[in-house]
């Protein structure tokens, strides 16, 4: 295992990131390749042991942090696999070039710790084994939350959050933008496992719905690659969660630039590096309008002057100084002076070589990406806490000081758990109990105009006021990729308005559902509203369903049109009748009166006059009182009239068959026959009522069921059976008169009134067998008026047809109303 070594009195042990991975052949009978080299040096993983070698020598220059100390290094290379990193590890512990487990050949200067790993499934396993040995380490870039178990990892330290806190960051994240739908993409690996499963467990918890979460396999095989491609390209949604490391993407996105899936949006965790120098132009396509979490970053005076006084041979004991020159300047150096098995190799007709004299100038940003320094920084950060730590462990404490020669790193793990110290933007660093420093995420999105690729800060995520779901976010400053002008949108299904509801479709998650309209009397006052909301009583969901508006209070009111117009009506045909009975009343003695029994034709016309009036009682607000009296008064003096136009026409046929001087009938021609049949009908009708008051009285009520909108304030007519008892009663006595009337329609006319009171009937059962279905079809205030109509309008017809010819006599023609013209009159018909 090769390392690198500067000596000093003390040691730091680093496993970095160089080369971003290995060379893959995949053999003639396998799909699964296998490993052949290291290769694939990488300026931004390489910054950070830069970062490790700057604070170094910043720590060396301060005389009172370690006075007569000199801290030196030893870099390991772990090129991005599991197997390196932990044969390098062992190999720092050993003290050789080679791993022995178990043996320390260090002479002099000790390791004091380790600083690495960047990846979290490389800090894993070299956890593990220092946790077993009591052997601090510091990872600049691992964030498993497992890692912070002091019980499985009491070595294990950090500078940057767990993914506990990611993932929370990512949840409120996606519900700041408002997604719903979202697919993702996770590493195949116990790493990529563990935390995908936590940051799907935090979506669902809040309501997001995943698609797909595809794996993406170390293998690269080109059959699993193109499979997530067209998981991809035929998904709906449009964001999708990236939790893996960079390295294990590159050639999933070249592959959907490939395919032209360039139209979503990436979400990436902070273990996705967004590195410009990483990714091909076609990856970067893809992930045009990514939005990215990365560690916070401080401040580093001095490093990019650090950065710009690097030279091959004045810094040749920096490791990998001269890859870093044949990276930059697209040179090579001559054999004599090759810097690395894995140098970067050119075609001989263009070959350039190096000679240590170029400078970096103002490639200097882009080349090192200075503009985001987030792990870089964390690595710095790490230097310093070691410092401190063997600042205490070498300071004089109770009069005992100890010496270089007494370090060990269990020591120093113990006094990192204590070490508090201040960063040089001011910040206190100091390890919690879980082993992690506090910090936050900036987030990051990427922004690619005219094949120029920023990483712009759009926003800030503070852990310390994460259970407030502190985001600072300026949604202005992002840039989406060119299928979105503004925020896209991504859910499974659109958003329910206000006044419907979700409906889940069946065999589908939970955020794909369809939009149903809220029931009458519900509502639903928020956007993707699970349920409808029913409404009180008096008050009904509007025509938009948005919110509960109060009921309208309906009845037939004497301020509306049409209960003007009934009351005056009734006011008319009531004065009306008034003045047909004050006639009758003046001409009682001629004959037209006499003949037509005008005992029975008062009684006819005082009843009318009450039938008009008590429609008065329908008109107005409900009450007790007049809810008791509506029906059962208005049915009772209707029994009257009609029983008294049945008793009229019983006297008509037994005056026309009693002509004879000893015909018996002629004893029941008095006034007993009329007053026995008014007497026993109406009896019977107030027999009716008067059960109908006691076992279900009337009574007034509101109806909120009729009109949604409506509050209708009506009789409670109790039992409808007496109700429609009372109608069939008089449509009982109706039928009879109409009946007897029609069997005397052809005794002589100016002596009867069998025609008269056959047509009244007539127009008397028109009236009420309308009634019925008009009664039933309407609601409200309007079955209320349609009744009245129908007392009205019956009548009307019974005055009209009895009353208007005897009047016109009186009135017009009196020369007819003598008994002479009535006499000859009846000897012509009998005759005829």
């Amino acid at each position: 295992m090769d390392s690198f070594l500067q000596d000093g009195d003390i040691l730091l042990g680093g496993v970095f990131v160089v080369h971003s991975g290995f060379n893959f052949q995949p053999p003639s009978f396998q799909e699964i390749p296998k490993p052949v080299s290291c290769t694939g040096f990488h300026v931004r993983y390489y910054r950070d042991g830069l970062g490790l070698m700057f604070a170094i020598n910043e720590v060396n220059a301060i005389p009172d942090l370690l006075p007569n100390v000199t801290l030196g290094f030893s870099l390991v290379d772990s090129c991005m696999s599991e197997q390196r990193a932990v044969g390098g590890v062992m190999s720092l512990m050993s003290g050789g070039s080679h791993p022995v487990p178990g043996y320390n050949c260090h002479l002099q200067p000790v390791t004091a710790g380790i600083i690495g790993e960047l990846v979290s499934a490389l800090s894993l396993p070299i956890a593990r084994i220092l946790g077993v040995l009591h052997y601090p380490q510091i990872s600049h870039g691992a964030t498993l939350s497992s890692l912070s178990n002091k019980i499985n990892f009491p070595s294990f330290f950090r500078t940057v959050p767990s993914n506990m806190f990611q993932n929370v960051a990512l949840t409120q994240l996606t519900g700041q933008f408002g997604w719903t739908w979202v697919g993702m993409l996770v590493v195949d690996n116990d790493v990529g496992q563990q935390g995908g499963q936590a940051i799907q467990a935090g979506l669902e918890r809040s309501g997001v719905c995943i698609d797909f979460l595809e794996k993406i396999h170390l293998s690269y095989s080109k059959s699993q690659i193109l499979r997530v491609v067209e998981v991809i390209k035929k998904s709906s949604v449009n964001v999708i969660i990236m939790h893996s490391p960079e390295v294990h993407t590159k050639v999933l996105l070249d592959a959907l630039f490939d395919e032209g899936v360039t139209g979503k949006i990436f979400l990436s965790s902070a273990s996705f590096g967004l590195t410009p120098g990483l990714f091909s132009k076609k990856a970067w396509k893809v992930l045009n309008g990514t939005i990215g979490l990365i560690p916070n970053t401080g401040a580093m005076p001095g490093f990019q002057s650090f950065l710009l006084n690097l030279r091959p041979f004045g810094s040749s004991s920096y490791p990998f100084i001269k890859l870093l020159w044949e990276k930059a300047f697209n040179c090579k150096w001559s054999d004599g002076e090759k810097s690395h098995p894995t140098s970067v190799v050119l075609d001989v007709n263009e070959t350039v070589f190096c000679s240590g004299e170029e400078r970096f100038g103002e490639n200097i940003s882009t080349l090192f990406e200075t503009n985001d320094l987030s792990y870089t920084y964390h690595a710095y950060l790490a230097v310093y806490a070691y410092a401190h730590a063997l600042h205490w462990l070498l300071g004089c404490h109770d009069g005992i000081c100890d010496g270089i020669s007494e370090v060990e790193p269990w020591k120093v793990l113990h006094y990192l758990k204590k070490t508090s110290f201040r960063t040089k933007s001011g910040e206190t660093m100091t390890f919690n109990a879980d082993g992690d420093l506090p910090a936050s995420y900036d987030i990051i999105n990427v922004q690619v105009l005219q094949d120029t690729f920023n990483l712009v800060k759009v926003g800030n995520i503070d852990p310390e006021a994460i259970g407030g779901g502190k985001i600072t976010l300026n949604i202005s400053s992002v840039l989406w990729n060119e299928r979105f002008s503004h925020v896209p949108s991504s859910s499974c299904s659109i958003k329910c308005h206000v006044g419907h509801r979700k409906v889940p479709r069946q065999g589908q998650p939970i955020c794909c559902y369809d939009c149903l309209p809220c029931s009458v009397g519900e509502v639903a006052n928020v956007t993707d509203a699970s349920e409808c909301h029913k409404c009180p009583p008096d008050q009904w969901s509007g025509e938009k369903k948005d919110q509960c508006i109060p009921k309208v209070i309906e009845f037939l009111s004497y301020d509306e049109p049409l209960g003007i117009m009934l009351a005056v009506m009734v006011a008319f045909f009531s004065v009306f009748t008034i003045c047909i009975l004050i006639i009758f009343a003046k001409n009682q003695e001629t004959p037209i009166i006499k003949a037509t029994n005008r005992e029975l034709s008062y009684i006819l016309l005082v009843s009318l006059i009450l039938c008009f009036l008590c429609c008065l009682i329908f008109i107005g607000q409900p009450s007790k009182v007049t809810c008791l009296l509506r029906q059962t008064f208005f049915s009772v003096v209707f029994s009257i009239s009609i029983s008294s136009v049945l008793a009229k026409t019983i006297m008509v046929i037994l005056a026309f068959n009693a002509t004879r001087l000893n015909s018996p009938l002629r004893r029941w021609l008095g006034p007993t026959i009329p007053r026995h049949v008014v007497g026993l009908c109406s009896g019977l009708q107030i027999v009716i009522c008067s059960v109908w008051l006691h076992m279900s009285p009337p009574m007034p009520g509101m109806n909120t069921e009729v009109e949604s909108h409506k509050i209708i304030l009506e009789c409670d007519e109790g039992q409808k059976f007496f109700f429609y008892m009372t109608l069939g009663f008089m449509g009982f006595l109706a039928v009879i008169s109409f009946f007897v009337a029609f069997l005397a329609r052809n005794l002589p006319g100016t002596f009867n009134e069998a025609k008269l009171i056959t047509f009244s009937m007539l127009v008397f059962c028109c009236v009420w067998i309308s009634f019925i279905p008009a009664y039933l079809s309407t609601n409200g205030k309007y079955t209320v008026a349609v009744q009245v109509f129908a007392i009205l309008g019956s009548s009307a017809g019974l005055l009209s047809c009895i009353f208007f010819p005897k009047c016109y006599i009186i009135l017009l023609r009196p020369e007819r109303n003598n008994r002479d013209v009535l006499v000859n009159s009846k000897r012509n018909k009998l005759f005829e």
